[in-house]
């Protein structure tokens, strides 16, 4: 499934431009990034990843953006494997 949150890059002949993410389906994406939104402050997973990018220079938008397909990733997975989701955290 096409989302866009991968970096396109805006580049020609000397010229670099910068990369954003765009195309793929907005409501998805639009969907997406609130998912990624609420998880970088409630799940402990997403939130120390967040950090680290923060703490490594990146802009909160691009760590958020990484966020995004970090999930996307994983909703992937679990689709893919036919397993539900289970928050490690949780479990005794």
């Amino acid at each position: 499934m096409l989302v866009g949150v991968a970096p396109l890059n805006r580049d020609s002949g000397k010229f670099r431009g910068k990369r954003t993410t765009y195309g793929g389906r907005k409501r998805v994406r639009t969907a997406l990034y609130m998912a990624a939104l609420v998880a970088t402050r409630y799940n402990p997973a997403p939130k120390a990843a967040y950090q680290r990018l923060l703490a490594t220079g990146k802009t909160k938008k691009t760590a958020l953006v990484a966020i995004m397909r970090k999930l996307l990733v994983t909703l992937n997975a679990l689709l893919r494997k036919g397993e539900p989701w289970m928050d490690k955290t949780a479990c005794p």
